[in-house]
């Protein structure tokens, strides 16, 4: 508490608590809608098995308008990713610097979870136990890195549609739209695989938004001013498009997909969904004068800091954490299996939940230090930049930054020490940064095999005889992205200088 105490009060007059807010609202969500639609009960051999219960309540098809916040998500990102790489350049940074400070937060956490899967997954394999049987348990412990993958392929472009952002605004977000159209349209015309480029474009033209909004919390462009009234609008015309896309379109209700609906909202983005990312961006400019508010008093602030410290951690470990309580429940014969609906199952959803976050509690203690320790000391900027004749060497005070998917503290800086230095290393020659654009290639080569290894195992049928759980070539492509990764942030004098109570 009095670590949480003194970051709140170190927290800079202008950082916009808003986007932590919402991120953290916005990974609550996820985790509590997707236990609370659990359905588990057991396979013909007696084995406990799980999936979702919205097939079966079709009156719960609206509430996804209100529970399918990965909109959400993507706009903060688009926020804390253009903020972050603003403060990275301020100080001297390049792109492969900002890179490699974004793979440090996203991808350490996850090569534990991944870590972790792939022993007990062995151990499993040493034990007898039917590698199809392991495959399924792990895969349902990795469906949320079907979600992060797609940011992690949204991040490393960040330079560009930024840069995109700043030269053409609105336009952009309006032209990737036109593109998940287009893939909808090839869908509707059975040619889905046509629509593949939706998982990017839907993707890219929400974190857009967030670009626009930084850019007017900044007063620069002023392309899309958070007001109440833009919000009302947003809000309200959204809502009327959605009803006429799912009522009179071809669009399903749900924007959380249903098995045998003709298009999929959400895998890939369809159009319906973007307009949905617009009613929820409209129903976050409306409440973000009261929440502001709010987040000024020291407690909510607080607990803003301590969810954010750990966000990633929380979504990665959350459908784990359902795996150990339906196989410790069932050990000893007391996993209920009321049916879909009834009365008991919906009483049963309170001591569900409430076991739950019990057992994630436990599972954010053990692996949440990774995250909260990731990142203390990011990438440093390269050092074969020298100033200009005339430039001031004095590093300029960098802009508002917000790192995500969760702030390392607000307002807090980095150790400065160099981990590499020891006695006589001022009398060792440094040993040179690879060239700034070889380095920023290795780090986008480090990003999409990560990418691809999670889009691999994704795909990957979750019956298929895997003795490691995830598939052996997936495995061994993200740990070599993972390394390269950390290859490049852990090169010698490669920390960030800026000195600690620094704004990130």
């Amino acid at each position: 508490m009095r670590r949480l105490r003194q970051l709140a009060e170190r927290t800079p007059a202008d950082r916009e608590r808003y986007v932590d807010l919402l991120r953290a609202v916005a990974i609550t969500a996820v985790v509590l809608g997707h236990w609370a639609v659990a359905v588990v009960g057991h396979d013909a051999a007696g084995r406990p098995t799980g999936r979702s219960a919205l097939p079966d309540l079709p009156w719960a098809y609206p509430l996804t308008w209100l529970v399918q916040v990965m909109p959400v998500f993507f706009v903060v990102g688009g926020f804390a990713n253009a903020a972050s790489l603003a403060a990275r350049r301020a100080r001297g940074g390049d792109a492969a610097d900002w890179l490699l400070d974004r793979s440090a937060r996203l991808v350490r956490p996850t090569t534990v979870l991944v870590l972790v899967l792939a022993a007990g997954a062995l151990v499993a394999r040493l034990a007898g136990v039917d590698p199809s049987l392991t495959r399924t348990v792990v895969w349902f412990a990795t469906v949320p890195l079907w979600f992060l993958a797609a940011y992690l392929l949204v991040v490393p472009l960040t330079p560009l549609t930024y840069a995109l952002h700043r030269r053409y605004g609105l336009a952009v977000p309006l032209a990737f739209a036109a593109l998940v159209g287009l893939g909808d349209l090839a869908r509707l015309a059975d040619r889905p695989g046509l629509a593949v480029g939706n998982y990017l474009f839907g993707w890219l033209a929400v974190h857009q938004l967030g670009y626009a909004w930084y850019d007017a919390r900044r007063g620069v462009g002023l392309r899309f001013p958070p007001t109440r009234r833009l919000g009302w609008t947003l809000l309200l015309g959204g809502l009327a498009t959605l009803v006429a896309l799912t009522t009179v379109g071809p669009y399903p209700i749900s924007m959380i997909n249903i098995p045998g609906e003709r298009l999929d909202n959400a895998a890939p983005p369809s159009l319906a969904l973007l307009v949905l990312a617009t009613t929820q961006v409209g129903l976050v400019m409306v409440l973000r004068g009261p929440a502001e508010r709010w987040l000024r008093r020291p407690g909510p602030w607080q607990a803003v800091i301590a969810v954010n410290a750990v966000v990633l951690t929380v979504f990665l470990w959350h459908l784990s954490a359902a795996i150990l309580l339906v196989g410790g429940l069932d050990a000893v014969g007391l996993l209920p299996t009321p049916p879909v609906g009834s009365p008991a199952w919906f009483a049963w959803r309170v001591p569900w939940l409430l076991m739950l976050s019990v057992v994630l509690a436990v599972l954010v203690a053990v692996f949440g230090p990774v995250e909260a320790r990731t990142g203390r000391r990011p990438v440093r900027a390269s050092k074969g930049r020298r100033p200009a004749r005339g430039e001031p060497t004095a590093r300029p005070r960098p802009p508002q930054r917000h790192d995500g998917p969760g702030p390392r503290g607000p307002g807090t800086g980095p150790d400065s020490r160099d981990p590499d230095a020891g006695p006589g290393s001022r009398d060792r020659p440094a040993r040179r940064h690879p060239p700034p654009r070889i380095r920023a290639a290795l780090a986008v080569v480090g990003f999409v095999a990560v990418v691809a290894a999670l889009a691999v195992n994704a795909v990957t049928p979750r019956h298929a005889a895997e003795p490691l759980g995830l598939p052996v070539p997936a495995l061994l492509t993200y740990l070599v992205g993972a390394g390269v990764l950390r290859l490049l942030r852990e090169w010698p004098g490669t920390r960030d200088p800026t000195p600690p109570g620094s704004p990130r």
